[in-house]
């Protein structure tokens, strides 16, 4: 239990520093930055903390063998010779996930197959019986990954997704993943030290992720279970010393978090999913109309949200996105907006210029995160003010 021993966290592409970050504040050691992922080290209590703690991963592997491969019937000898039975029984079901990046290997469904029969094989050698594959809920989920021509073989330490936090039930044309948001507002540098709005709030996904970092919460508290809940050496004693360390580092919000949407179903929405979880008494959201809001505090506000792009959504992308503009700079003073769009063209009329773009992906769509920095009067007054202090 104390022995440490390699994990792999995935993550989207352009969220490697920040989840790397994260890892190295919760405790995880050697920690090194990847491509769509972060290795690290830690023992099992810490991988039960990474699954319930870590905003900005997708999944939590264990690696537990790697050897080079030079073609099927090699890949095959290999798997058949892993002792399976440390980790399955021919009365439990497994899953098999699979990415390929190789000359040799080119369909990892065809990989998954191989690595499916060498291990069935295995069972009805040694026991004349074999165990079942259930895809949907296994009680072991293996991960294969060929890189040219070394093939890593890891436990799914999480099952499903870990964006799949367990709070929202109801979504809305384009909701925004969980996981996504969670980055982009870590990115943007919320800390829970301001007020909040998303103004085009949806469902209340991002919200709810704003809420969650601002009271340090840990953002799968809500899920329903965990891959490694089935393992053999599962520890419920330790997972559940963890679950209370980690919701005694909770802290108070002092602030706002507000939400708008034009579409009374999507209030209604955002509202199941802040109840489901538990975080009502942080967030309010409204049925307003961000185009014809005003700013509602004196002090400093931070906002992030994710407007229509076009992709799914019948609007004028261009007058749209020029009233936003227009939006913030009337009406929205000593404001840092930052909102995530694919449609680069429409970016164009917002009218403003941003002092950050970053580039990310939102499933399939290159995207930028944009910020604008609003400020109280002009911005020549504002530096004026400043340097006479």
């Amino acid at each position: 239990m104390g022995n440490n021993f390699k994990m792999i966290a995935k993550t989207l592409f352009g969220f490697e520093e920040i989840l790397a970050k994260e890892l190295r504040n919760l405790g995880a050691g050697h920690v090194k930055e990847g491509v769509r992922h972060v290795s690290f080290e830690g023992d099992t209590g810490f991988m039960y903390k990474a699954n319930l703690c870590l905003r900005t991963a997708i999944k939590i592997i264990k690696p537990i063998h790697s050897f080079p491969v030079r073609d099927d019937k090699d890949l095959y000898r290999k798997i058949y010779y892993m002792d399976w039975k440390d980790y399955l029984t021919v009365d439990e079901t497994f899953a098999i996930d699979t990415t390929v990046s190789s000359d040799i290997f080119t369909h990892s469904l065809y990989v998954s197959q191989k690595t499916k029969d060498a291990i069935v094989d295995k069972f009805r050698d040694t026991d004349g019986r074999r165990p079942n594959v259930d895809i949907k809920q296994p009680d072991l989920r293996i991960n294969i990954h060929i890189h040219n021509n070394t093939c890593n073989v890891s436990l799914d330490s999480s099952g499903s997704s870990l964006h799949h936090r367990g709070y929202r039930t109801a979504t809305n044309i384009a909701p925004i993943n969980e996981v996504l948001a969670a980055g982009l507002l870590l990115l943007s540098g919320w800390d829970g030290q301001c007020d909040f709005l998303d103004p085009m709030c949806g469902s209340g996904t991002m919200l709810t992720e704003a809420a969650m970092i601002a009271c340090n919460i840990p953002v799968n508290i809500n899920r329903k279970g965990f891959a490694f809940e089935k393992w053999h050496d599962f520890d419920e004693e330790l997972y559940e010393k963890i679950v209370e360390a980690s919701l005694k580092k909770t802290r108070e919000f002092h602030h706002k978090i507000t939400g708008f949407d034009k579409a009374p179903s999507a209030i209604r929405k955002a509202q199941d999913n802040i109840e489901n979880a538990n975080l009502a008494e942080y967030i309010t959201v409204k049925h307003e109309n961000f185009f014809k809001t005003k700013k509602q505090s004196n002090g400093q506000l931070h906002m992030c949200f994710n407007p229509p792009y076009g992709e799914r959504l019948d609007i004028e992308m261009e007058d749209f996105y020029s009233n936003i503009g227009d939006t913030l700079k009337r009406n929205y003073p000593g404001t840092n907006a930052w909102f995530i769009t694919s449609n680069l063209g429409a970016l164009k009329c917002v009218g403003l210029r941003p002092s950050r773009k970053i580039k990310v992906f939102n499933s399939h769509l290159e995207s930028r995160l944009v910020k604008y920095e609003i400020y109280e009067g002009s911005k020549k007054a504002k530096y004026n003010k400043e340097s006479q202090t």
